[in-house]
Order: structure tokens, then sequence, then C-alpha cells
């Protein structure tokens, strides 16, 4: 007798009734009746239901167990997608399974944030949990698409480097064979001087911050997705590749992750064909923000959210022209006012979610800028290379992947879509 394939949950539907199938996947939920047990088998692509009679003489494991389920396809009006199993053979792929944490079979957890961080590798399981990372994981199928059908080429820079890319404050500092390293706060250098070799790069990475906040929307490690393109004419140039990446990560969730967004009831935004901006002065002004505020605090954020959803029906808003003095030393100033930078910053749904810009790309601006600093462009020799040898004006930007998740699906924190977070506080699971 040949060996009958795997049938997915997705596909019981389609199967013709009558037909010999095999299922595998885990135990979501025993029902225990009378006259019949229903077992709901749960696998990655949805629930199917499997009728165990008494007759049939089979026992259903503890709920969480994996089983491989050998039986009849049977209409069922009841059944998910109109077909059931029936004349079961269940088969335990493993020994019982303990209970777990939270009750996996209801549509919503009513536990809090830290039983689900704690539990991380149970609590995942829940399809609404899981949906919220099938939609991270879609975005990044969409940022990829997107960048490669534009000439882009994917890059990988190392995560232990020898001096911070920013602030030294704000490093975690390792032992590196008996010197001392960092943990990358972002592949900013590495970036910029692979657009040397191949003009459009791109790169999807975890960074370091050793920050000690201990807010909503910060963790110690995250997923930036950066991006770094040369010949640019200025920062609108790299806000309008930004502007189709976005698009490209919303149509990515869309085509594989139709179902996580049904589950998780909430709608995505529409990417207009033009994200409208303001000028960081004009922002202050806007929120009543004293004129020589260096950066817009979390309420400006959510007061510009708003202004630009009333405004322009737009869930995105890119702020441009932050202070000079609150911005990296290798970013370009605004031509005919250095005060102001060749900068911005992307909100959406009234949260920063995206920094970038226009970056300096001539070597004698960068040796003034480093010593303006109160250092030396000896320092920044490996960096400064690329520039000795010819860059052109370049600009990129850089994404968190989780913020772009939470404010996606409506989580009150970051590390509700953030598999196993790390911040101020937790190093497990």
């Amino acid at each position: 007798m040949q060996p009958i394939d795997r049938t997915l949950a997705g596909q019981l539907p389609a199967v013709t009734p009558g037909d010999a199938v095999r299922l595998a996947g885990h135990v979501h939920r025993r029902r225990e009746l009378a006259a019949v047990t229903f077992l709901v088998l749960r696998d990655h692509t949805g629930l199917a239901q499997v009728v165990v009679k008494p007759a049939d003489g089979q026992e259903v494991p503890p709920e969480e167990t994996p089983v491989e389920v050998v039986g009849i396809a049977t209409a069922s009006s009841q059944a998910p997608g109109g077909v059931e199993v029936t004349s079961p053979v269940v088969t335990a792929l493993s020994g019982p399974a303990h209970t777990p944490p939270v009750e996996l079979w209801r549509p919503e957890i009513a536990a809090g944030l830290p039983t689900l961080l704690d539990h991380a590798p149970v609590t995942w399981r829940h399809p609404a949990v899981r949906a919220r990372w099938e939609v991270a994981a879609a975005s990044l199928r969409g940022f990829r698409a997107t960048l490669d059908s534009a000439g882009f080429t994917e890059v990988h820079s190392p995560k232990i480097v020898d001096s911070a890319t920013e602030s030294g404050a704000n490093v975690f500092e390792i032992d590196y064979f008996g010197r001392p390293a960092y943990l990358a706060q972002s592949p900013q250098f590495y970036k910029q001087q692979l657009v040397g070799v191949f003009e459009r790069v791109y790169e999807v990475g975890p960074v370091f911050r050793a920050e000690p906040h201990d807010t909503v929307r910060h963790l110690a490690e995250y997923v930036s997705l950066d991006v770094e393109l040369g010949f640019v004419r200025d920062h609108r140039d790299v806000l309008s590749v930004l502007r189709e990446v976005v698009a490209g990560m919303r149509a990515g969730i869309e085509t594989h992750a139709a179902r996580a967004v049904e589950r998780l009831g909430h709608d995505l935004p529409v990417v207009p064909e033009e994200i409208p901006v303001i000028h960081f002065a004009e922002a202050l002004e806007l929120v009543g923000a004293p004129e020589d505020e260096p950066d817009l605090a979390p309420e400006h954020e959510r007061a510009l959210g708003a202004w630009a959803r009333q405004t322009y029906g737009s869930d995105f808003l890119a702020v441009e022209g932050y202070p000079m003095r609150k911005r990296p030393f290798y970013t370009h100033p605004q031509p005919g006012d250095e005060r102001w930078s060749n900068s911005f910053d992307l909100l959406f749904r009234g949260l920063e979610l995206v920094t970038g810009g226009q970056r300096l790309h001539r070597l004698a601006d960068y040796e003034e800028a480093i010593r303006a600093r109160g250092e030396e462009p000896a320092a920044y020799a490996s960096y400064l290379q690329a520039f000795a040898h010819g860059m052109p004006p370049h600009g990129g930007f850089a994404l968190g992947l989780e913020r772009w998740v939470a404010r996606l699906v409506g989580a009150a924190n970051i590390r509700e879509v953030t598999l196993f977070p790390r911040d101020l506080h937790r190093l497990t699971p």
C-alpha cells in the first residue's frame, strides 16, 4: 500500500469526501462528549476537525501533543471548511504534552504580558499571537522583493565592531579575545562604504542599543531594515524610495499574510502616492512646542499623526529638516541654512518609525565634522578610506521591524510582537 501524502488543514476543504487523508499537527482542542470526542488539530495553515467515536478505539492525547491522524475526509457543515476527518487512527508523535500555561484553544489569551513573555515558546503557538509574526515575516518578504526589483543588493555587516557608530554611551561592550569591542548599534558605516561598491544596498539584521529605556516602544535588541543608495540629489530621493518600500511591505502582507490580518482584525494602512512632508520648524509651531526644541516628544508625534490624518487622510507623515545638533555627524546639512539637516523621520500613525536622510560624501566635510565633535579623523580611518577614494552623494534610512508591526496590529507594547524580546530586565527565554 502506497503511503498517503500529508494533507494540511488548509487543504482539507478541497479534498473529495471519501478520500483517505493523513494530517499531522498539534492537538489544539479536545472536546469529550458522551457519544463522541472532537479532536481539533492545528498546523501552520489552520485547524481541522477529527471525529473520534468509541468504536474507533482511539485515545486522544492531551492538548498540544503532536499527532498524526489517518482517516476519511467526510463532508460536514459544522466542520472548518465543510470537511472533517472520520474513522481516524490517531498516533501520538511524542509523549503527552504538559498542560500549557494558557488555554491556547481560546480565541483570545487573557493572560498578562509577563506570562506571555515568560512562556514565549508555547504562547506563540496561539493562532492570533502567531499571526503577529506572520505579518512581520510577510513584511520582510515585501521589503526584500521591492528592493530586489529596484536593483538593490542585499548585504550583511559585522555585528561586532571596534567603535561606536553614534554614541559611545549606548553600546554594549564585550571582550573580544582580550581587547574591547562592541555590539553594533547600526550597520551605518558599512552600508555607506558599500554604496561605493554596489551603489544600492540593503540589510536585514539585529542592532543593539544599550539605552536604559523601560518603555513600551524600546528594546535593547531589535530587527533593523537598513537601506542606502548612491547618486541621490538630496534626502527627498531617499524618501521616495522609502515610500516604495513601505508600499511593498504592505503588499507583501496582503499577498502572504492575508489570513493573519483577518485573524487580527486590523485594517492595513493606505500608502499615499506621495507621503506628505512638513519641516521640523513648522512641526514645532503646529504642536505648540518651543522653537528651540531639538527633537519631537512622543506627544508631539501623536499630535502630528492626528493632524496628518485630518489634513491629508494619511497614516504617514515625514518630518524633514531636524536640527543638525540632534543628528549624527555624517548627516548632510540643509543647503542655505546649516542649522537644519537634509534628514527626516517618518511618522506612522503618530509614532516615529523611520529615520533617514542624505549623508555627507566629501572627505573634507567628514574631517571637519569629526573635529567639530572633539575627535580626530584618524580614529575613523577605516571608515573614511571609502571617502578618500571617492564616494557619490548618497543617503538612506533605517526602519524598525517591531515598531512597524506593533503599529500595524495595534499592540500596546512592542514586546507583544517580538519573538524573544531583550530589554533592561529580560534575558530569557
